[in-house]
């Protein structure tokens, strides 16, 4: 009898022993995990700040009427440029990646900086023209004509010709986001080993929720940043743009 239920309990453990290793084996090599982020990856770089504040510094350089950095934000809102990033899993943490600036999405950012720019700087032309005793109509259309017949052009060709840069250069960017290489990931960092473009390696933690992926704290050699223009520790939000899964 004792040797029966010693059989017996020897047979449940190892029955036990057994489900479970197959069930760990089972996570290890097919259960999902954060570690596969493979797919199309988007994200945006927002640029109003730094446009309003470039425009505004212009605008008082240059003595025009006193606006303020809350007044440049009703006129530019919403500035941003998209950055693609392709990830493909290779082996079960390794795989090629490929980063790139949208130049059409840069384009269409600075071309509406420039507009929204555009509209403030005629306000304000307006608003001198009023304290001058200018008699004249100020609205929209009338201020748009009186710019182009002084400067043989329009305000936004204006002050893309004579204004700020309101972005920093494409080149800029891409040199900072452009590239190609292998990844690989090692607690919690992604490792980016790039083969094309300026930067050698970036090592940022990461954070893999559902369809975002979260870069964030360089934690390795990365590409210098431009003082004022991105913290090293500023968050990169990807969205999957399409579930490879």
């Amino acid at each position: 009898m004792r040797k029966t239920i010693k059989n017996a309990i020897f047979t449940l453990l190892f029955l036990t022993l057994g489900t479970s290793t197959a069930f760990l084996i089972y996570l290890y090599f097919f259960a999902a995990d954060d570690k596969d982020l493979s797919g199309e990856w988007v994200t945006y770089l927002d640029m109003t700040e730094q446009a309003a504040v470039t425009g505004l510094s212009w605008l008082q350089e240059i003595e025009a009427v006193s606006i303020s950095l809350e007044d440049m934000g009703t006129y530019m809102q919403g500035l941003t440029i998209q950055v693609n990033m392709a990830l493909e899993k290779t082996n079960r943490s390794e795989g090629i990646f490929n980063c790139k600036v949208s130049p059409e999405s840069y384009e269409a950012c600075n071309q509406a900086a420039y507009e929204a720019f555009a509209m403030a700087f005629e306000e304000l032309v307006a608003r001198r023209l009023h304290m001058a005793g200018y008699t004249g109509s100020t609205d929209k259309e009338a201020i748009e004509a009186l710019i182009s017949e002084t400067f043989g052009m329009s305000t936004v060709s204006y002050l893309m010709s004579y204004g700020p840069a309101l972005l920093p250069p494409l080149e800029e960017l891409q040199a900072m986001y452009d590239g190609s290489g292998t990844y690989v990931i090692e607690d919690g960092i992604l490792i980016r080993q790039f083969d094309s473009g300026a930067v050698s390696t970036k090592a940022e933690y990461y954070i893999r929720k559902d369809y975002n992926l979260i870069l964030s704290g360089e934690a390795g050699a990365a590409a210098s940043v431009p003082a004022g223009l991105f913290a090293d520790d500023y968050p990169m939000i990807y969205t999957l743009k399409q579930s490879s899964k």
